[in-house]
């Protein structure tokens, strides 16, 4: 009989952090000049913070077992949107910064609305309400660029990408933020548990009360607010608003998502999970970077990745359903058990 296997927990669990340590040192060892530098960790923490804040946010609806599609889009319209709050309308751009991140998460909370009250698929939905998305974005910019004037933008605003805490990026800091936030949301608060239960079981979470369509509407929420704070971000960093940028974010950051829950709590989407394989992809996209590769290599290797990410993940669940059903045994027999000849025809008792 097959059980639980000391090993195999190991590699499940702890896998991936030792793939991104080995990645690290193996790219160490093939660029020492420019790789293991301070600058290099530097580079990668603040480039990667967006990346990982949508992972994060894509992160919260897979534990209710959907999808959204809209972050990409949702990400191109929200750093749009603050660009024009603060170029084009003169809005203080803390007001503009808070605004935009609540009407992420108003946007986010309509996908749940559309997915659970209109009974419409997660993926169609989400594919829908992000191509209205991207229409907003379009009409917002009339299909060009918003560029702020010859004073440019704030030194407070820009510097909530370009700061340092501690050395490090401050974008960092909110990366890691979030993924505490969300780990203690996720694993230690019933919120968290409610999700869970509704995305592997929602009959038996029905059978428990849960109010599953509302949690759904908050995992969206949740993701929509995330994501609202990367296109805060992402504005920062670029300085302009570019109506077809939010697009490129949104493979990294569905197989940051599937592969994290292949590791840490494998089986299942967990923040600690996204937050390691975001940081695999990171070392492994600056390394064949720095070595040179050509501009196919990326989306070749975050394609790649994500088809690695949803087998392992498969793999995951299938084996911790036969773990589950060996450890408690086989089925017992229909019925009262195997007939009992008639008390008269049993043998006498033995001296």
């Amino acid at each position: 009989m097959t059980g639980w296997s000391p090993r195999g927990h190991l590699v499940g669990s702890y896998g991936l952090p030792a793939l991104a340590v080995l990645l690290f040192l193996a790219f160490s060892l093939a660029l020492p000049d420019t790789f293991p530098t301070r600058d290099n960790v530097s580079s990668i923490l603040s480039n990667q913070s967006i990346p990982a804040l949508l992972a994060l946010g894509a992160t919260v609806p897979i534990a209710t077992g959907k999808f959204d599609l809209s972050l990409g889009y949702g990400l191109g319209l929200a750093h749009v949107l603050v660009m024009y709050l603060v170029v084009e309308t003169g809005t203080p751009w803390p007001a503009a910064c808070l605004g935009v991140a609540a009407g992420g998460a108003l946007a986010g909370a309509v996908n749940g609305i559309v997915v659970e009250f209109a009974r419409i698929d997660s993926f169609i939905a989400t594919l829908g309400t992000g191509s209205i998305m991207y229409a907003l974005t379009g009409w917002l910019t009339d299909g060009s660029r918003i560029v702020p004037g010859p004073g440019g933008l704030p030194s407070s605003f820009t510097a909530l990408y370009d700061g340092r805490f501690l050395g490090l990026p401050l974008p960092a800091f909110y990366v890691l933020a979030a993924t505490v936030v969300l780990w203690v949301v996720l694993e230690r608060l019933p919120f968290g548990r409610y999700l869970y239960v509704a995305g592997s079981n929602p009959r038996a979470a029905a059978v428990l009360g849960i109010p599953t369509r509302r949690y759904s509407v908050y995992a969206f929420a949740t993701s929509g607010l995330l994501t609202g704070i990367a296109g805060v971000l992402l504005a920062a960093q670029q300085q302009i608003g570019n109506p077809s940028v939010g697009l490129d974010y949104l493979l990294p950051a569905f197989v940051g998502a599937l592969l994290g829950s292949t590791t840490v709590r494998p089986g299942r989407a967990n923040a600690i999970g996204t937050l390691v394989a975001v940081g695999v992809l990171a070392v492994g996209l600056a390394g064949i970077g720095q070595l040179g590769a050509d501009f196919w290599a990326t989306p070749l290797f975050n394609g790649g990745t994500l088809l690695a990410a949803v087998g392992l993940a498969g793999y995951s669940a299938r084996r911790r359903l036969r773990t589950r059903a060996a450890a408690d045994g086989p089925a017992p027999p229909s019925g009262d058990g195997p007939p009992r000849p008639p008390a008269h025809h049993q043998p006498p008792a033995q001296p």
